[in-house]
């Protein structure tokens, strides 16, 4: 293991980074992480690990999502470790990106589905067949809504 001067020891991983604990001797510099601005600065001491400087500061952040139809929705996300920060940590915290990754693992299905089904790409070559598909489709679309 190597020592670094300025903020703390590498630790060699097998395939990705690993973060160990802070020497004592060490300081930790944190920025902002919420939206809101701190009342008065203060100095935090006995943060000796990530998981310690995540419960004390409960960093969020209030964010605003649009759908396609223009209709604005705003959701806070929370962090309380490094993995809330990524696609899946920020994703399973929010209704609205949960359900624009289900609409594209559907839409990923239907593409997967047309370019492997030959019927259906013949189908949609003939222009009779393809306005028929598109009308059965209409068809159960309404019947759905219906229901």
């Amino acid at each position: 293991m190597e020592t670094y001067g300025i903020g703390g020891t590498e630790v060699k991983g097998d395939a990705s980074e690993a973060i160990t604990e802070i020497q004592q001797n060490r300081t930790l510099m944190i920025q902002k992480l919420t939206a809101d601005p701190p009342a008065t600065p203060k100095v935090v001491q006995g943060l000796t690990k990530i998981d310690d400087v995540f419960e004390n500061y409960k960093p969020n952040i209030a964010v605003e999502f649009q759908d396609s139809d223009g209709v604005s929705r705003e959701e806070t996300l929370k962090f309380g470790g490094l993995g809330d920060f990524g696609i899946k940590g920020i994703t399973a915290q929010s209704e609205f990106l949960q359900n624009l990754t289900m609409q594209k693992d559907q839409l990923n299905k239907v593409v997967k589905q047309l370019k492997s089904n030959k019927m259906m790409r013949k189908a949609l070559e003939n222009g009779e067949t393809k306005l028929a598909l598109l009308n059965s489709i209409y068809a159960m679309i309404k019947e759905i809504e219906q229901a």
